[in-house]
């Protein structure tokens, strides 16, 4: 980034001028920026070849087209404009409205336009526009929006709403049913309740926000001090007047202060120490390192956590001191904010699946309100103020839809939550979203990142073949004996280094060393070449520790770095590049030093070898492999090494019959297969080849072809030395955790930057795509032509996993959406390569979007928050990539193998039981409801409430609360059992816990019920009528304790307590609260009579009626379990 950002001293007014019209004829004939060339990529080539193979799911006619009348030919044919007043009616006043809302909203919401900066360096005064604090924010809320934000969450569910209006018509005296305590008492425990979540919620986030935004940074500041005759002022006193007779003299001293994060401002000299994380978009200005080069992890942008390296900007590292940065006076000019990996786009609140189904059946159940009370008044003949007897219906069935649903189901949420994170198998998780976790067990797509996430980004060097021979990690010691050997004898050493080059005078010297067999002699040469040129074809720069105790600053400090080798760690752009030097160390050659122009190994015996470094050809995804050009100092050989993946060598080597195979063997295998090479150079020949290398990059048109054309000469007939098998070491139990996810039913979708090779060799690994399964790579396209080809030589695979690139992925979105979907979601596992963050978080919005089944995407770095949040169901692991995708997810795990116990027990759980607890709320609200319908159809459609206020509030409170609630705590399975067969999970993505059929056998029952209870009371206490509240209330209770008690699956001792707690408290209310048991008001003079509630033929009615209401339901209970069985109950018994 720093060599891509011009750095300006400042100068003259008229050299300022200069430089800026020059500055802007420079960026004017550079073109808008990186993107410029985006446009052309897309643009249609002429695709004159014939598309005659199996047609895909499209417009032939569209396709003839070119791109504009593609995208527009089917909107004109639809397109007709009308005009004068028949364009009004038919539509234009609509258009009218939605145009001013829109430049409404425009206005309001006008962004700030996006301009390049001018950024002064340690100035963050200077700074000609205002720029936004260098903090994270994750809240929702602020002060002044947290209350209209949580009730405007709450009022746009049609549940809420509709007990609001209700509230709201107790204070109309002629729609007055009962008490106001009554109707806004529930309301307000609701709405209390889910403010208390959510500032909670809003809490938490706070906090983690601010430990964040608090981490401290060394800010460098100048103090400007003024020695006078009469002692040292600071710079404040400069302006006061009894100095000014007095001779000054300006020192600026250099310091340093902690800032936090949150407080860094735009153009502030940051200085960021070894392992700490970068606080914010930084250029890279200076290093403790004489060279000026610096290794840097991108895990929070691309996810991958090896080292790259870059330099810092060369004008500010030849500075003398650091204090110089003040005194050059320059400013850095940026171009504007561009759309890259920085930011991303996301998701704000979630709503799951189950309260959007929970909506809609409330919405049912008002449909059938709104005709029950129009029959009621209908059945009235439309006697008097009929809307007002409507309305008073209204409001009598209103218990239809209960307003408790929506507390019960939270509070049950928040239960979920406590027993996740209360779970002692999966330690660390956290729940930051408590709202979704019956989301966890109706999941049918999983997207996962690779590094971090299935992988921990570690290679371990696994394999070394050299053709005849293959060493793997048992027989190293063979290699280390070996190496040992060939660099104690110096002249064995001797004649290798010659055998191994062209030289006519080489034979011989091999006929000479005959004191040892051939075959051991052969084997062991060509193991010393491979293991040298593994030490030597790489980037790997080593680093050594400061000495401990070591203080002060650290300008140049090399004199006081540790260079033993316990104190030696490796950096490099690339993890299999350490693991290999590693590797080399490991068998006795280690890489003790290394800059731009040299490198030095150490033998086993202590000797160190060194080697000029004359040119470095680094690794390119388009070439595959990475070459050196060394000169041993010892012996004046020049050789030309050379590394990289097989299909880019097997041309470049000499011929073989054995490198082909092997790679596929090792890739089988999971590993990261490198083929190494090597070609020794003449004196003339190098400087041929520099000549030529030289005079390529000076050219002004192709420079690139011509320099690989230049390069491309070496690689020839090249001596192959060895393939070489590096492994990725998995997350623990990755491979079971994903044949688990598989069994359940769930599909596996992975989403990595990483290179197609590589990404091929972890789903091979991690046994994403098992043994027996094909994988088709989707070869690269670049235009429409070329995706229609590839699409249908892909629709003919069946059964088989899919390799995509993003690139290739952006072309076959742009011109064949829905069927790439489509054939995608078919197989059983997809790997997309290459893709950015954008490109993640737009795959899950398609598969959310094309299939409507639930998704979740699991990550670990910054990179995967666009896709985590983009997602029904986020979950971020705490690792080494930072927290910043465990924070923006709904759920943190610390390890992938947790998702397995995660989804199938927590996930199983939480849904079974938001369903049966739901259902079970509005079932209760249903029977009391069918009650007073039966009671006022008795009383000749009287709109007369049954039942008065307290009793009302009670009964959906303390009298069956705790038991209903105490379905939370009800399981299917037992734990171990939903791990065992997780093929137990494929019932639930279907959804049949709660759906409308279960819907409608509740309200069944729910009629069933209230239909027996009220008649029953009606007619067994014909003669005591003046008791019927007392009767059938207490039939109602027994009847809602009894069917608790038939829904629940797995007892638990807090259900046995709840179930008598709440009858313990409905008999001390009959005893205290008796008043409230009488027909009618109070007032009226109906009191409940003791005596005739402790009666045996009370009790033997009460109980009859309960029989009735509650026995035929068990009975049918038993003979579904034993005659359709459910799978669970199957594998219990």
């Amino acid at each position: 980034m720093a060599d891509q950002i011009p750095l300006y001293p400042v100068r003259s007014a008229a050299a300022a001028a200069a430089a800026s019209q020059r500055r802007a004829a420079y960026y004017s004939a550079a073109g808008p920026g990186p993107g410029a060339d985006r446009r052309g990529r897309y643009q249609l080539e002429d695709e004159s070849a014939h598309l005659d193979e199996m047609p895909l799911m499209m417009s032939e006619e569209g396709f003839e087209n070119d791109e504009s009348d593609y995208h527009t030919l089917p909107r004109a044919r639809l397109t007709r404009r009308k005009r004068g007043l028949e364009w009004f009616v038919c539509g234009g006043w609509k258009f009218l409205c939605t145009s001013c809302c829109d430049w409404l909203i425009n206005v309001c919401q006008r962004k700030k336009e996006l301009k390049a900066r001018t950024v002064w360096l340690g100035c963050p005064e200077k700074c000609e526009e205002k720029h936004p604090r260098n903090a994270i924010k994750n809240q929702k809320y602020n002060v002044f929006t947290f209350i209209p934000g949580v009730l405007y969450e709450q009022f746009k569910f049609f549940l809420n709403l509709y007990f609001l209006v209700v509230s709201c018509s107790q204070f109309v005296p002629a729609l007055k049913i009962g008490y106001l305590y009554t109707y806004w008492a529930p309301l307000g425990f609701v709405l209390a309740v889910t403010i208390a979540r959510e500032a909670i919620d809003e809490f938490r986030r706070f906090q983690r926000d601010k430990e964040m935004n608090s981490q401290l940074y060394s800010k460098l500041t100048v103090r400007v001090s003024i020695y006078t005759c009469i002692g040292l002022y600071e710079v404040a006193m400069v302006f006061s007047m009894s100095l000014l007779n007095f001779p000054l003299k300006r020192i600026k001293s250099l310091g340093k202060v902690q800032v936090k994060s949150s407080d860094i401002q735009v153009g502030d000299l940051i200085i960021v120490e070894k392992n700490q994380r970068i606080p914010s978009d930084m250029v890279f200005l200076r290093t403790s390192e004489k060279a000026g080069s610096c290794f840097i992890r991108t895990d929070q942008l691309d996810g991958e956590t090896d080292w790259k390296l870059k330099v810092a900007v060369s004008c500010t590292q030849r500075l003398p001191a650091l204090g110089d940065l003040f005194s050059i006076s320059a400013y850095v000019y940026a171009q504007k904010p561009q759309l890259d990996i920085h930011s991303f786009e996301g998701t704000f609140t979630r709503v799951g699946l189950l309260d959007l189904e929970l909506n809609q059946l409330t919405k049912a159940l008002f449909l059938a309100l709104v005709v029950l009370s129009v029959v009621m008044v209908t059945l009235q003949g439309f006697a008097g103020p009929w809307y007002r007897n409507l309305f008073r219906f209204l409001l009598l069935f209103s218990y239809i839809i209960p307003i408790s649903l929506r507390v019960n189901l939270d509070m049950g949420k928040a239960a979920y939550g406590w027993m996740i994170m209360k779970d002692e198998n999966i330690p660390g998780t956290v729940v930051r979203t408590s709202t979704i976790p019956e989301e966890l067990g109706r999941l049918v797509y999983l997207l996962t990142d690779k590094t971090g996430t299935l992988t921990q980004n570690e290679m371990v060097f696994k394999r070394l073949h050299l053709g005849t021979v293959s060493y793997g990690t048992d027989t190293m010691d063979e290699i280390q004996s070996h190496v040992f050997n060939s660099y104690l004898q110096h002249p064995v050493l001797k004649v290798h280094s010659q055998a191994s080059g062209h030289n006519p005078s080489s034979a011989p010297l091999r006929r000479s060393q005959s004191s040892t067999p051939k075959v051991k002699k052969s084997v062991s040469s060509r193991i010393h070449e491979a293991v040298k040129a593994i030490a030597l074809c790489h980037n790997v720069t080593p680093v050594y520790e400061a000495r401990a105790g070591v203080t002060g600053e650290t300008e140049f400090a090399e004199a006081d770095q540790d260079f033993s080798d316990e104190n030696r760690t490796y950096q490099a752009s690339s993890p299999d590049e350490v693991a290999l030097v590693r590797w080399t160390e490991s068998v006795g050659l280690t890489l003790v030093s290394r800059d731009l122009a040299s490198m030095q190994l150490k033998t086993p015996s202590g000797q160190v070898l060194t080697y000029c470094i004359l040119q470095m050809f680094p690794f390119t995804s388009e070439s595959k492999r990475m070459g050196i050009i060394v000169r041993d100092e010892s012996t004046a050989e020049i050789t030309f090494y050379m590394k990289g993946a097989d299909v880019a060598m097997s041309t470049i080597v000499q011929y073989n019959d054995w490198l082909e195979e092997e790679c596929g063997n090792m890739a089988r295998e999971g590993l990261r297969t490198l083929v190494v090479a090597k070609r020794t150079l003449t004196e003339e020949q190098y400087q041929d080849f520099e000549s030529r290398y030289s005079q390529a990059k000076l050219s002004i048109h192709d420079r690139t072809l011509k320099v690989a054309a230049v390069v491309e000469s070496l690689e020839r007939e090249m001596e192959l030395l060895c393939l070489t098998g590096v492994e990725d070491q998995l997350q623990a139990d990755v491979r079971p955790t994903l044949e688990m996810l598989r069994n359940a039913g769930i599909k596996i979708w992975m989403l990595t930057g990483d290179k197609l090779e590589t990404a091929t060799c972890i789903a091979k690994s991690s046994h994403l795509v098992s043994r027996t399964q094909d994988i088709h790579v989707f070869r690269p396209v670049t235009n429409r032509g070329e995706a229609h080809l590839e699409l249908n030589a892909f629709r003919r695979k069946h059964d088989c996993a899919l390799v995509i690139s993003g690139d290739s992925l952006e072309v076959c979105l742009r011109y064949y959406e829905h069927e790439l979907v489509e054939l995608a979601c078919q197989c059983p596992a997809v790997v997309c390569c290459r893709c950015s963050p954008t490109q993640k978080a737009h795959i899950v919005t398609l598969l959310r979007q094309h299939t409507r089944k639930r998704t979740c995407a699991i990550g670990d770095g910054g990179n995967d928050v666009s896709m985590i949040q983009a997602a029904d169901c986020g979950i971020g692991i705490e690792g080494k990539e930072g927290k910043q995708a465990s924070l923006a997810a709904d759920f943190s795990i610390t390890q992938f193998r947790h998702i397995g116990r995660l989804l199938m027990v927590h996930g199983r759980n939480s849904y079974k039981r938001s369903a049966a607890l739901g259902q079970f709320v509005m079932h209760r609200g249903l029977i009391i409801s069918t009650m007073q319908a039966v009671f006022s159809s008795v009383f000749y459609f009287a709109s007369v409430p049954l039942y008065q206020g307290f009793l009302m509030v009670g009964y959906a409170t303390i009298y069956t609360m705790f038991p209903v609630f105490s379905l939370v705590l009800d399981q299917d399975v037992k734990p171990e059992m939903a791990i065992l067969y997780p093929e137990l999970y494929k019932d639930l993505t279907k959804g049949r816990s709660l759906s409308f059929k279960t819907f409608l056998i509740w309200v069944l029952i729910s009629i069933y019920q209230g239909g027996i209870l009220m008649y029953g009371a009606l007619v067994l206490f014909e003669a005591e009528f003046v008791h019927v509240v007392a009767i059938s209330f207490t039939a109602l209770i027994l009847t809602e304790l009894l069917m608790v008690a038939l829904t629940i699956r797995t007892w638990h001792w807090l259900m046995v307590v709840a179930e008598f707690l709440s009858l313990g408290c409905y008999v001390a209310s009959l005893a205290f609260l008796n008043e409230y048991f009488g027909i009618g008001r109070v007032s009226f003079g109906a009191f409940l009579d003791v005596a005739f509630i402790t009666t045996v033929t009370f009790l033997w009615k009460v109980s009859a009626i309960t029989v009735v209401s509650c026995l035929p339901l068990y009975v049918l209970k038993y003979l579904k379990r034993k005659l359709s069985p459910p799978s669970y109950s199957k594998l219990s018994s």
